[in-house]
């Protein structure tokens, strides 16, 4: 986060006002408690000082029954209010952290790829877990809390005013000096916070590719090198922590300072008015049981006005991620027409054949830079293949990301079926497109509910006619518990070979009219490779493919190849007249391709 931010903006909380106050009931509830709670703990020394200037200065029990009642009933009606906050605040607590954490995985949704690009996994787990029980915790306790303590001190005030006027604006005198420290400090514990939460998300980063890299770092024997990487981290956390601890130790004893000054001074007079007979025992007692209560609450408050302080950067960085919008958008018409992602009106998706146009289209990358693409044309009719060679880090994946509506065309259009991928809605087109990544992922739970993703409508015997067709059943069969077997977290359970099958059969169960694949074949065996192969043959059957090409045969057999070198398109045509034309794709295939050839018709190709 940075610290150019404005000190304080209520924006954010503006934000997070309407999520706080879906628990509304509670939340009144908590703070009406509260107040009352707040006038009976002002009331109570009040009857204290009764007692002794009518009951004990004066050596009588006359009426003392009454007041006793009086005193037991407060103190019960205490107890009832103290159980009502309780509850209150704990499911304000509670149910604000869920709303926020829903929020936040619900936007995330929501968002475009080149997000996710620029914010790390560890960033935003620490938004959504850590943040949101911080913001929570402080609006569930802290903010009735702070409320309490201006209503205790009103209370206070209200009674030391009644009791005595002189001592009363004794202690009323160090409430500006209290108002200015706050102010004073209020800069620099937000910047400071700031700097606390984003060196947080490092920390949360560094576990998270900890974790995820636990076996790169131990095939490349860098745990030492990781553990001193991980140690900077934390120090950087560490040391951000200690000086916004340090601006905090210093505001809050100014705080107690201005407390102890008024109530040393109170009672240093009262005193004296007491010896000289013009304040009672009773009034002076009270005061004294109210200047402690001044003392402790001024340091409470402080405390609690400072943590809500700090909390702005918090309340930033997950309101920035609920109202984050996402790059690519549907129109208000498109979303009236087919729904959004959440709400689909399906019942207005028309059938998809597969063919797509590129129309001059341009396209540079949100971060800037040059420009990938520059007035490309393209007809892909439908049922074609279409495969996408070039260099590692050429750019190949830009067409397809086009073709997807993952980023959308910097000028001219990208049209399916004749039509603006824009006049449709991204479901509609994400619903009809098949794609398997060169690194598979899986989600949590059995590999029925993994294909299933594709068609949750699917019956059982659907989902296993599409593992059978891609060869998955193999894979299923020598599986403990077949179909209903947890593939476990990003399904590491499984090799990268039976995690590409699978996704295989979950893209075919969708039965999509565009068909995407990664093909990527060096990281599995012989035999996984060649059931790949039929699967990607089953796949591309009468469906529009885009293929990123790591295989002689699929690009020998494509009705288009594209030549991509420095994300740029720089030839296009079929395997032989790229090959006549001895270009770019000449070389590639020279260097790249010539091999396969060799090893297929020796029959040794792996």
């Amino acid at each position: 986060m940075s610290d150019k931010k404005p000190t304080f903006s209520r924006k954010p909380w503006q934000r997070l006002l309407p999520v706080v106050m879906e628990e509304r009931f509670s939340v009144i509830l908590a703070i009406a408690s509260n107040i009352l709670m707040a006038f009976l703990d002002a009331f109570i020394p009040y009857l204290e000082s009764l007692v002794v200037d009518r009951f004990i200065t004066r050596g009588t029990l006359t009426g003392l029954p009454a007041f006793a009642a009086t005193y037991i009933g407060a103190a019960l009606l205490q107890i009832l209010l103290l159980r009502i906050f309780i509850r209150a605040c704990f499911r304000v607590e509670m149910r604000t952290a869920e709303r926020l954490k829903n929020r936040c995985f619900e936007n995330l949704q929501r968002l475009s790829l080149d997000y996710y690009a620029t914010n790390s996994a560890g960033n935003l787990l620490s938004r959504i877990m850590s943040d949101t029980d911080r913001i929570a915790g402080q609006m569930g306790w802290s903010l009735p809390d702070i409320i309490w303590g201006f209503a205790y001190l009103i209370s206070v005030y209200f009674a030391m005013f009644r009791l005595s006027r002189r001592l009363a604006w004794i202690m009323l005198l160090i409430a500006p000096l209290a108002v200015l420290l706050t102010v004073f400090f209020q800069r620099r514990m937000i910047v400071l916070n700031r700097a606390v939460r984003a060196a947080h998300s490092k920390v949360t980063s560094g576990y998270n590719e900890g974790i995820m890299g636990a076996k790169t770092a131990k095939a490349l024997a860098i745990e030492h090198r990781l553990v001193h990487e991980f140690e900077d981290v934390t120090g950087e956390s560490a040391a951000a922590g200690i000086r916004h601890a340090r601006m905090r130790a210093l505001y809050v004893p100014l705080m107690v300072l201005c407390g102890m000054l008024g109530a040393s001074a109170t009672l240093g007079l009262g005193g004296s008015e007491v010896l000289s007979g013009s304040l009672s025992l009773g009034v002076l007692s009270a005061f004294m049981t109210y200047a402690l209560g001044l003392f402790e609450t001024f340091r409470q408050q402080a405390n609690r006005i400072s943590a809500m302080i700090s909390l702005q950067a918090n309340v930033e960085r997950v309101t920035d991620l609920i109202y984050e919008k996402p790059t690519v958008v549907d129109t208000p018409e498109v979303e009236a027409r087919y729904g959004d992602v959440f709400h689909p009106r399906m019942e207005n998706w028309e059938p998809m054949r597969g063919e797509v146009d590129f129309e001059d289209v341009s396209f540079t990358y949100p971060d800037g830079g040059e420009e990938v693409l520059s007035h490309f044309s393209l007809h892909v009719p439908a049922g074609s293949t279409v495969a996408i060679v070039g260099e590692t880090g050429a750019g190949k994946s830009t067409l397809v990301n086009l073709v997807c509506r993952f980023y959308e065309p910097t000028g001219g259009r990208v049209l399916i079926d004749g039509k603006d991928v824009r006049e449709r809605s991204q479901l509609w087109l994400h619903s009809h497109t098949g794609y398997v990544l060169q690194s598979p992922h899986l989600f949590s739970g059995s590999v029925m509910e993994n294909i299933r993703y594709g068609r949750p409508d699917a019956t059982d015997e659907e989902v296993m006619e599409a593992a059978k067709t891609v060869h998955a059943d193999r894979i299923v069969d020598k599986l403990p518990k077949g179909y209903q077997t947890d593939v476990g977290e990003c399904g590491d359970r499984l090799s990268t070979g039976e995690k590409q099958i699978l996704s295989f059969a979950r893209a075919l169960l969708s039965r999509p009219a565009i068909f995407v694949l990664d093909e990527a074949t060096s990281s599995v065996d012989t035999v996984t490779e060649g059931w790949i192969q039929q699967a990607t043959e089953t796949l591309m059957k009468d469906t529009t493919s885009f293929v990123i090409a790591h295989r002689l045969s699929t690009i020998r057999h494509a009705d288009l190849i594209l030549v991509i070198d420095k994300g740029r398109i720089v030839e296009q045509g079929t395997h032989e007249s790229l090959l006549a034309a001895r270009g770019a794709y000449y070389e590639l295939y020279r260097t790249q391709f010539m091999k396969q050839e060799k090893q297929a018709a020796s029959g040794t190709e792996k």
